[in-house]
């Protein structure tokens, strides 16, 4: 079964740094997408970052120059380097990976921002 699990959420100070990895199981194919997103209470689920092929990243508006998207090597685990952590960055965040032209979605890591 093919499944992603997303880690390294939690609460962080504002100003503070999170790190969120995110790794795939269950397939020998490797993704032609993958990203990141966000769901804040009472809101849509958002673009955080996200790349493809052989792309650049994209970031959403709330990350540019703050948040990092990378992968390994093969492509099996991405990560989210966040850092000048704000308050409105709380939120579920999920990965997502696109897999021989299906979505596969993570359950989600919860990032809280706080003092």
């Amino acid at each position: 079964q093919v499944q992603l699990v997303e880690s390294g959420g939690g609460l962080v100070q504002p100003g503070g740094s999170l790190r969120l990895s995110c790794s795939l199981s269950g397939t020998i194919f490797n993704p032609t997408a993958m990203g990141w997103y966000r769901q804040a209470p009472g809101k849509e689920r958002e673009l955080v970052a996200a790349m493809a092929g052989g792309g650049g990243p994209v970031y959403g508006d709330s990350a540019e120059g703050r948040f990092t998207i990378s992968r390994e090597r093969d492509w099996k685990t991405i990560y989210l380097q966040m850092h000048n952590l704000k308050p409105e960055d709380t939120a579920v965040y999920f990965c997502k990976m696109v897999i021989r032209g299906k979505d596969i979605w993570g359950r989600g890591t919860q990032v809280t921002v706080s003092s």
